[in-house]
């Protein structure tokens, strides 16, 4: 799995689904902006059930055609949201978008294959995807249609290049994608619409559930600072609630990162092993985070792993 923000109040009304109306409708959708919708995944780990639909994954309608921005976790997650699509519009779906290659936003990607889209990623994602092949195989398998096979896991057709942009066009509806240096994965892409101003960071932030290191701490402090300059009007996290101000979620989302970074760098400085500097690190945010016991411990081990070698 290594792979490398009177007006204001209504618009923070927009964003918030009430708790209930989610509980009685799985997969109901938010629609965030004219022509913009997002199904938000339940804060689940990745090894309880329900955990094929932890990822906030939706679309974007234009003139033309639609784009969907990640599938879910399963081939049955992304038949739910293709089925939504449907019932909000006929036009065809000519993008699939993965904003990076863990299975949360990936497996459903199958779901779509008979819309025969385009699927984009960031040019890296083909080689992760074969990299964790057959532990997604292995692992997931309930999660694909029986019998589950490598023609179900569908990467990319088309790759933005490392720290480039691609511009793809729904009609009268442009989106820009931008694929990131090392960060959370090393094959993180955002998708931003100038139309309404929305970023769509995929996993690059995490809002209250904890932040997952999977590779590199210090490029996604570096790629954090990048986006928090960035002029949007609403940002959709890969995981948690949407919101109006970038720059505060981004700078918690920091905090914890630079904590991460303080703590392990103190540990090895002062030659503590890692089992040690595991057992010494300060609960200080413990509640302010979502699944922090079941992911807090691997984080520690990969920034360890990450410093212990500079």
């Amino acid at each position: 799995m290594n792979c490398r923000s009177s007006a204001l109040a209504g618009l923070a009304a927009l964003l918030v689904l009430p708790l209930a109306a989610r509980a009685a409708n799985p997969f109901s959708l938010q629609q965030i902006a004219p022509g913009e919708f997002v199904h938000l995944g339940q804060p689940l780990p990745l090894d309880a059930a329900g955990h094929d639909d932890i990822a906030n994954i939706g679309f974007i309608l234009g003139r033309r055609c639609v784009a969907v921005i990640d599938t879910g976790g399963s081939v049955r997650t992304g038949r739910a949201l293709r089925a939504a699509i449907a019932e909000r519009t006929s036009l065809p779906v000519c993008y699939v978008i993965n904003t990076h290659v863990h299975v949360d936003h990936l497996l459903g990607n199958a779901a779509f294959a008979a819309d025969h889209p385009q699927f984009i990623a960031h040019a890296q994602l083909n080689e992760a995807l074969a990299r964790s092949r057959e532990f997604f195989l292995r692992t997931y398998a309930a999660d694909l249609d029986p019998p589950a096979s490598p023609a179900q896991l569908i990467g990319a057709q088309r790759g933005v290049p490392l720290d480039g942009e691609l511009r793809i066009d729904l009609g009268e509806r442009t989106l820009v994608l931008h694929a990131w240096p090392r960060a959370h994965t090393d094959c993180d892409l955002s998708v931003y619409d100038p139309a309404s101003g929305t970023l769509w960071t995929g996993d690059l932030l995490f809002v209250r559930r904890t932040p997952v290191v999977d590779d590199s701490v210090r490029g996604w402090l570096k790629v954090i600072q990048a986006l928090a300059g960035q002029p949007v009007r609403r940002f959709i996290p890969g995981h948690g609630e949407p919101g109006i101000d970038l720059a505060a979620a981004l700078a918690t989302e920091r905090g914890y990162l630079q904590m991460l970074v303080d703590q392990v760098g103190t540990a090895i400085a002062h030659g503590r092993p890692l089992q040690q500097a595991l057992k010494d690190f300060p609960p200080n945010d413990r509640d302010r985070w979502l699944l922090w016991d079941e992911t807090n411990p691997h984080n520690v081990a990969r920034v360890y792993q990450e410093l212990e070698w500079e």
